[in-house]
């Protein structure tokens, strides 16, 4: 992928996933405060990250334990389908942070070695989606009480959707000059 592809396709996301919020406000404080505990949603997202961990399992070389691979591989299929039985609290929220953290890969390998300048507003953002990755993979109820904060006024959520739609333009018309 490319560093045009990368900002490009960051910014459409931003722009639908601000889109959304914009366009429902509050009408849409039902669907997103199911999403935590949602178990269709944890089977699609945790099951996408899950198998997109085990391929990157699979192509590991050897200064990467890649002679263990297969062990590896197994341990942690063993651990994805152990989490929906043992833990099934949050896993959408868990599997989102997976996804984000596996994107972000991702996207920062499509911005390495590139000008500082033609890259910075799309690591920043990235940078910024890992630690909330990182932050909601260890506390997963705190998207439940963000949802619950952003839902108490009738204007956060525009406000919200308002600065992500923002960014995605901003990604996006940065995308077309490179």
């Amino acid at each position: 992928m490319t560093l045009f592809q990368a900002t490009l396709f960051t910014g459409l996301f931003l722009i639908a996933f601000g889109a959304h919020f914009l366009w429902h406000g509050v009408r849409s404080a039902p669907s997103v405060q199911a999403f935590p505990r949602s178990r269709t949603a944890a089977y699609i997202l945790l099951g996408s990250a899950a198998a997109w961990f085990l391929y990157k399992v699979t192509q590991l070389g050897p200064a990467d334990f890649g002679q263990y691979k297969n062990l590896l591989f197994l341990v942690f299929l063993v651990t994805a389908v152990g989490s929906f039985i043992f833990v099934p609290d949050f896993l959408a929220v868990r599997g989102l942070a997976a996804l984000i953290l596996l994107t972000a890969g991702a996207l920062l390998d499509a911005a390495y070695m590139e000008p500082p300048t033609a890259r910075l507003f799309l690591v920043s953002f990235v940078y910024l989606g890992i630690v909330i990755a990182l932050i909601l993979g260890a506390n997963p109820y705190k998207l439940r009480d963000f949802f619950e904060w952003l839902y108490r006024q009738d204007l956060r959520p525009r406000i919200f959707g308002g600065l992500f739609a923002a960014y995605g333009l901003l990604l996006l018309g940065l995308a077309l000059t490179y």
